[in-house]
């Protein structure tokens, strides 16, 4: 299989294992929907690692494979290809993307995908959609600009250049930059972590976030609202309250 989902600990990791450079073609795009629809719904899968192996998270598209595909093709194509970034971007739990290598195009816009991002000190990203005459088609152009700012991601999207590690760390594209081979470690260490946290309070503080993000305040707003209210009916809060209350605060166990 092209992806695979293991669950181990609370936390499942998405592997990319299309050799050699784990190409997103139709079917690897199928199947990762797929398995982040079965994250999303296996209450095991308390978080969430993407990883690619030791050497390479995803170097794009299939280019061989779309240069195939004429615009009716890529019109009932496109739809598809979208949704499987999406089912991983709405995967109701914490999200980590652990990056090796390459993350350009299509990896690059599945890590924009995560709520994390740890990259390993050699990692190169970016968005060269732009040097085949096109432009990211699976969230690149929408989720970049959020993540970045509008200026700096146009850079990326206008010029198609990669940016080191470094400079991913300087613009906020990536979140925290480590040697390559604490990549898969520090990352599924930051997802153990929160699996053990509260489920339901960590999918009301994802959803809140990223519904304030693509609408107005007022509506983030009683998003925000309406899910703090209702986490008074759940018995995390009772314990994490009366924990507070018994023991002090950071001790309250949620499993």
């Amino acid at each position: 299989m092209t992806v695979t989902l293991d669950v181990a600990e609370g936390v499942g990791t998405l592997r990319l294992d299309r050799p050699p450079m784990n190409a997103l073609d139709v079917a690897t795009q199928d199947r990762l929907r797929e398995l982040a629809e079965e994250a999303t719904r296996r209450d095991e899968v308390r978080a969430v690692v993407i990883y690619g192996g030791e050497r390479v998270f995803a170097a794009g598209a299939d280019i061989k494979e779309m240069q195939n595909m004429d615009h009716t093709a890529m019109v009932l194509r496109s739809r598809g290809l979208q949704d499987a970034f999406t089912a991983v971007a709405r995967i109701p739990k914490p999200v980590v993307a652990a990056i090796t290598g390459y993350a350009l195009g299509g990896g690059c816009e599945l890590a924009l995908c995560a709520d994390y991002r740890i990259a390993a000190d050699n990692a190169k990203l970016g968005q060269p959609e732009i040097l085949l005459g096109l432009i990211p088609g699976a969230g690149g152009t929408q989720r970049l600009p959020r993540l970045v700012g509008p200026s700096k991601a146009k850079d990326l999207i206008f010029t198609g250049r990669m940016v080191k590690a470094d400079e991913a760390l300087a613009i906020g594209l990536v979140d925290r930059v480590v040697p390559a081979a604490e990549v898969y470690e520090q990352a599924h260490t930051w997802a153990a972590k929160l699996a053990q946290g509260p489920a339901v309070a960590l999918r009301a503080a994802k959803e809140a976030v990223d519904v304030g993000l693509e609408t107005d305040i007022d509506t983030g707003l009683a998003v925000e609202r309406n899910w703090f209210a209702g986490l008074f009916a759940t018995e995390d809060r009772e314990r994490g309250m009366r924990s507070f209350v018994e023991e002090g605060p950071g001790k309250a166990k949620f499993l």
